[in-house]
C-alpha cells in the first residue's frame, strides 16, 4: 500500500511542528552563481561516471558514489587511486548540494569545490596537477562538450569548469520522499512514520538535524554529552574540523550530514562505525542527547528516516555509455 493511503486526514498539529522546523525539497539545488544549464549537466553526468581522468583510469566520482548504493560505496573508508584509503566515509552525493558545506570537517565550500580538488586529492583522483587533467579532458575528446557549455569562456577546458560541470549535474540529484509530500499536506505518511516524526522532534534530533536537508545545515561536536570512540569503538579518534581550523573550539567537530535517503546509506558516521540504522540511531541519542531510547522509540524514528528515501533521479539511475572519443 502506498503511504498515502494511509490517513484520511493529515495530522495538522504534527504538519504545523514539522513545516516550523524542516523544508521540502526544491525542483533543483541551482544558485546564480551555480546554474544547472542544460549542456553543464550533460556534460558533468559524462564527467561524473569517467574513470579515464583518474591517474590509473580507475577512479571516477561514481567510484565512492554508486547508484546501487545511493550514492555511497558501502565502505567503512573508501579507496582511491592505486586503492589508497581515504580518511573518511564517504556521503551520499544525493542532495549533496544543498548543504553549506561539503566533506565532514568542511573543508570544501560547495560541490563544485569538492569536484575540483578532488582531482589532485592523493585518495581521490590522485593527479599531479590540474595541466595533467586538462590534458586528459582534451585527449578523450571533451573539449568540444566543454565548449557547449561554457560558451563565454575563452579557455572552456579547465579544472575550474570541471568542477563547475559536475557541480551543475550533481545539483539535479534530488530525491523528494514521502517525507515532502507530508510536508505538502498530503496524507503520505504512515502512522508509524508520523509516531517516529514525533519522536524525532520530542528527543531533540532536531535540533541538529533541520531544514531542507534534515541535516547539512551547521557543524556540531560529535559527542556532545558521551566521547563518541567510547561508544562507537572507532579505533582511530578524528580531530574533526579542528585539524582545519586549528581552533580548540573546533575539536571532534562535524558538519551534521544530512539524512536524506539515510536507511540506505550504511555504514554511519564519519569513520563508517556503526553498521546498521538502529545502531547510529541507538549510539546518537547516547552521544549526542544523553538518552537511553527505547526499543519503541528507535523503531519509531527509524520508519520517520524511511519515509525520507526518494527515488533515484533517472540521470543518475541509469549511468551513461562512455564513447571512446567524443565529439
Amino acid at each position: 500500500m502506498a503511504q498515502g493511503a494511509y490517513a484520511q486526514r493529515p495530522d495538522t498539529a504534527l504538519l504545523r511542528q514539522a513545516r516550523a522546523v524542516f523544508q521540502p525539497l526544491a525542483a533543483n539545488f541551482a544558485t546564480p552563481d551555480a546554474p544547472v544549464s542544460q549542456a553543464r549537466v550533460a556534460l558533468g553526468q559524462l564527467l561524473f561516471f569517467d574513470p579515464r581522468i583518474s591517474l590509473d583510469g580507475t577512479v571516477s566520482c561514481a567510484r565512492c558514489h554508486q547508484p546501487a548504493l545511493y550514492g555511497t560505496d558501502g565502505l567503512e573508508f573508501p579507496r582511491g587511486v592505486e586503492n589508497r584509503l581515504n580518511p573518511r566515509n564517504a556521503p551520499t552525493v544525493l542532495n549533496a548540494a544543498l548543504q553549506f558545506v561539503e566533506h565532514w570537517r568542511g573543508d570544501r565550500a560547495s560541490v563544485e569545490d569538492q569536484a575540483t580538488k578532488a582531482l589532485l586529492g592523493a585518495a581521490s583522483f590522485g593527479l599531479p596537477s590540474y595541466d595533467t587533467a586538462v590534458a586528459r579532458l582534451k585527449t578523450l575528446g571533451y573539449s568540444a562538450a566543454f565548449a557547449a557549455a561554457f560558451p563565454d569562456d575563452t579557455v572552456p577546458v579547465s579544472a575550474v569548469n570541471w568542477g563547475r560541470a559536475i557541480g551543475a549535474y550533481e545539483r539535479t540529484l534530488v530525491t523528494p520522499a514521502p517525507f515532502d509530500a507530508f510536508l505538502r499536506g498530503e496524507n503520505a505518511l504512515d502512522a508509524r512514520a508520523r509516531a517516529g516524526l514525533s519522536t524525532f522532534l520530542r528527543v531533540g534530533c532536531a535540533t541538529c538535524h533541520d531544514g531542507m536537508g534534515v541535516g547539512g545545515g551547521k557543524y556540531q561536536p560529535f559527542g556532545v554529552v558521551k566521547q563518541y570512540w567510547l561508544e562507537t569503538g572507532s579505533t582511530v579518534i578524528d580531530s574533526g574540523r579542528y585539524a582545519v581550523t586549528k581552533n580548540p573550539d573546533d575539536l571532534y567537530v562535524f558538519k551534521v550530514p544530512t539524512l536524506r535517503n539515510v536507511a540506505m546509506t550504511p555504514p554511519y558516521f564519519h569513520d563508517g562505525s556503526a553498521a546498521t540504522l538502529p545502531l547510529a540511531v541507538r549510539t546518537m541519542g547516547r552521544v549526542q542527547l544523553g538518552r537511553e531510547l527505547s526499543q519503541q522509540e528507535i523503531d519509531d524514528l527509524i520508519a520517520f528516516l524511511e519515509s525520507l528515501t526518494g527515488a533515484l533521479p533517472e540521470n543518475f539511475a541509469r549511468a551513461p555509455t562512455l564513447a571512446p572519443t567524443l565529439h
